[in-house]
Order: C-alpha cells, then sequence, then structure tokens
C-alpha cells in the first residue's frame, strides 16, 4: 500500500473548491487535466456522492465520491481501477485561510498489478509535485 500526502492552498472559498471537486458536469474533462473524455462517465449520483469513472486510456478508474453540503470534506473510494486495486482512494481535507481554503490531500493506492506496485514504489517521492501541479489550475492553487 502507497500513502501521500500533500497539501496546497487555493485562491477559492471552501464553498468554490467543494464545487469544483464535485461538478461531474460535460466540462470535467477541460477543467481536469487528468481526464479525457474518452475515459469520464457518471455512473449514478445523488446529492451527496457520485459514481463515476475517469481518468486516461493510461490510467483510470471507477470511483464512488462522497461529501456533504457546505462540508470540509470529500472522500473519493477507489472501485475498480486499471493499475490499483478496490479500496484506498482520496480524501480532500478543506480548512478555510485568509488567502483562501488550505486543501489537504490524502492518496492510497492499493496495487494489484506489476506495474501498479511499481508506481506505488514510486508515489511517496514523485507524486506530491506532479499532483500540485495537475490540481493547480481547477483548484486556483498558488
Amino acid at each position: 500500500m502507497a500513502v501521500v500526502r500533500f497539501h496546497l492552498v487555493s485562491t477559492l472559498s471552501p464553498e468554490d473548491v467543494l464545487a469544483v471537486l464535485t461538478d461531474f458536469g460535460p466540462s470535467r474533462a477541460q477543467t481536469w487535466p487528468t481526464i479525457d473524455a474518452k475515459h469520464f462517465e457518471v455512473h449514478d449520483r445523488g446529492d451527496t456522492w457520485a459514481e463515476v469513472t475517469e481518468g486516461t486510456a493510461a490510467a483510470w478508474e471507477r470511483a464512488r465520491y462522497e461529501w456533504e453540503p457546505g462540508g470540509d470534506t470529500v472522500t473519493i473510494t477507489t472501485l475498480d481501477s486499471k493499475l490499483f486495486g478496490a479500496g484506498g482512494g482520496w480524501v480532500f481535507r478543506l480548512t478555510p485561510g485568509a488567502e483562501g481554503t488550505r486543501v489537504d490531500v490524502e492518496l492510497t493506492r492499493h496495487p494489484t498489478t506489476v506495474k501498479g506496485r511499481m508506481l506505488a514504489a514510486l508515489l511517496p517521492v514523485a507524486a506530491p509535485p506532479s499532483l500540485r501541479k495537475s490540481f493547480a489550475g481547477p483548484l486556483r492553487a498558488k
């Protein structure tokens, strides 16, 4: 199992960060650089959850998003993945601050393939800078 933790500071309010993380409309693939339209599908959704497949041909996952309106946490549980097993996923914790919102991110991966195990070994070192960069645009982070 690999666990990665990092944070970034968004210029958005916590409510706006929550809205970006939980917007599953047709523009999601344009908003997030790690999602392509061919690998984005909303399977089902409710007021406080969504089950989606998203990613790219190289790395996609089917996940369940859960959040509370006005809440400070978005939990994403991996249901299926090209590289990693079920379980694990993402947790985004939102804390209001003077300059916007501090977003604490935790990523947990359970590798099930040889390629997944190799990637999992690299995640703690290589992932934080690249993930910060991929989240900076959509979350308007500094």
